[in-house]
């Protein structure tokens, strides 16, 4: 590959790799908690795993069962890794990892496809922090960037010969996987079926007839992944429980799946995320159109079954929101990993392309390090507010959100869990799911405001969204149920709804109040406030059919 070279060009050696790796953790070492919008959610979680057994108030406000789900990758990796880190960093070294050994595994499956590196592999080195990560989902991303490793490993194997053993190696890696996260396991499995299939194709290259050629591999790559199917049971017992909720659904919703496909990467800048996306679909076209450029059959089928399970693939799986969304930069990057410079590109042009893919991911990385730092400054900023709380509150949070889909997210929508990692008090910020998590909220008192979306607040009301105006929050939420609350950059309301909260830290419009309950809550009547008897008057209109007043 690569023009015929037998020597390794320097992005195909081993020390190139490992720089890399290196390189690609680089944005996550200056942020104390990585500035992924669920992971302070996520947290939170954690502390009520590892300490409800101990702090006997968490078990009045959390429900904390142990089950074998196919979603428990941090929340067992966590376990022996806190009383040596404590949590805070063990989650930070965790999800540190994660880019690096995504990285590591695109480079790999490339060595693996085309014998060499090729140059083109480099363009796909920044979907390392593709938007999935950015959203905070954690154990998906960490099943993924082993499954890609486990897919490489899998391509090995079958090149060296080894096909026994890697039948036995792969049932526990196929559980493992499940463990980790149940997508992982999906995506290693269509991988290594469309690897098999082209390999058992190959193998009968010069059978004739298309039951010789064609139907029998689709048997044998079948049969050589059936070690990847051991955890169909576990799935079939998990989904098939009663505890389960959630629903499957928003079908083939095209506008949304071509909105992931401009969004693989992302993070705060539009036009300069939309400029970087646009140099990966030029990568892509090159292989069709630029003579020097090829796809690979082996990684070019599994971009296609990809593909498929992207078109295929709901929004909504079992109640858990972006399915289709997390699988589209993975598509994306074996797609760009099937290409490689034809044997006849010379020594200079390949090298050209290495430089530019090299640069591609310097500058994207160089983005990145410089949005996670303001990312870290603005988490900083609220997190103040801690420090005036005291252990176990029962705290309420309400998080500033606007109506449209701003590209830049703000990453403070389940910063409230900190407060439970760092000050054990109640957080309204939980995700409610039996089933899809080992946490349910039970804290009856909290009401409409016990879990999440509850923690979101607006200006007004938004057409599409379950999120509440800021001032219809301020004015229902059960006060008897809490004894602080916490304001998080939210849109700007009339100060005089906070009659009965007692400011103790401020920092622009964000603030931490004591809840005054020596105050009736019956005298907060809505009629005292102007901005909420309003947008309660609108509502009334809009549902009785009568013009707004």
């Amino acid at each position: 590959m690569d023009g015929g070279l037998s020597t390794p060009r320097w992005w195909q050696t081993r020390m190139f790799v490992i720089a890399v790796a290196i390189v690609t953790a680089i944005p996550l070492l200056i942020p104390d908690i990585a500035p992924l919008v669920d992971l302070p959610g996520h947290m939170a979680r954690y502390r009520v795993q590892l300490s409800h057994g101990s702090v006997p108030w968490l078990n009045d406000w959390y429900n904390f069962d142990w089950q074998l789900i196919g979603n428990l990758g941090l929340d067992l990796l966590i376990v022996p890794l806190e009383p040596i880190f404590g949590l805070e960093l063990a989650v930070k070294l965790i999800v540190l990892t994660i880019p690096s050994l995504t990285a590591i595994g695109f480079l790999w499956i490339a060595r693996e496809v085309h014998g060499r590196i090729p140059a083109t592999a480099l363009f796909a080195l920044p979907l390392a922090y593709s938007y999935p990560f950015h959203f905070g989902f954690v154990n998906f991303a960490l099943a993924m960037a082993l499954a890609l490793n486990a897919f490489a490993l899998w391509l090995r194997l079958a090149r060296t010969g080894h096909l026994r053993l890697r039948a036995v190696l792969f049932v526990p890696i196929g559980l493992i996987l499940w463990l980790t996260h149940t997508f992982g396991w999906g995506v290693l499995g269509v991988l290594a079926f469309s690897a098999e299939l082209i390999r058992q194709h190959d193998l009968r290259r010069e059978e004739r007839g298309f039951v010789a050629g064609w139907v029998v591999p689709w048997f044998w790559a079948g049969i050589h992944c059936v070690p990847l199917a051991p955890p169909a049971a576990l799935m079939l017992a998990w989904r098939t429980g009663g505890h389960v909720t959630g629903q499957t659904g928003d079908w083939f919703n095209w506008q949304a799946k071509v909105n992931w496909l401009t969004m693989v990467i992302r993070d705060r800048w539009m036009p300069f995320d939309i400029a970087s996306v646009a140099v990966l679909y030029l990568i892509l076209f090159k292989g069709v159109r630029d003579p020097n450029i090829q796809y690979s059959r082996n990684l070019g089928l599994s971009a296609l079954f990809l593909l498929a399970v992207f078109i295929l693939l709901p929004r909504i799986v079992f109640g858990s929101a972006y399915a289709d969304m997390r699988l589209a930069p993975f598509m994306m990057a074996i797609a760009i990993l099937s290409l490689r410079p034809r044997t006849g590109m010379s020594m200079r042009g390949t090298a050209t392309l290495a430089l530019a893919g090299l640069a591609f991911f310097l500058v994207r990385t160089a983005g990145t390090t410089i949005s996670f730092w303001l990312y870290d400054r603005s988490y900083d900023r609220e997190l103040k507010a801690l420090e005036h709380l005291p252990k176990g509150a029962r705290l309420v949070s309400f998080v500033g959100e606007t109506c449209y889909n701003q590209w830049t997210m703000t990453r403070l929508q389940h910063i409230p869990g900190m407060a439970m990692v760092r000050r054990l008090a109640y957080t309204n910020d939980q995700w409610s799911m039996p089933g899809a998590q080992l946490l349910t909220v039970r804290y009856a008192a909290a009401k409409r405001y016990a879990h999440d979306p509850s923690q979101i607040v607006t200006s007004t009301q938004c057409p599409t969204e379950w999120w509440r105006p800021v001032s219809i929050s301020l004015v229902r939420f059960p006060r008897e149920a809490f004894d602080y609350v916490w304001l998080i950059s939210p849109p700007n309301y009339d100060k005089r709804l906070e009659q009965g909260l007692i400011p103790v830290w401020r920092d622009g419009n964000s603030a931490l109040f004591r809840i005054d309950h020596s105050l009736d809550p019956g005298t907060l009547s809505i009629d005292d406030w102007g901005p909420y008897r309003e947008i309660m008057l609108k509502r009334r209109a809009r549902l009785m059919g009568h013009p707004k007043p």
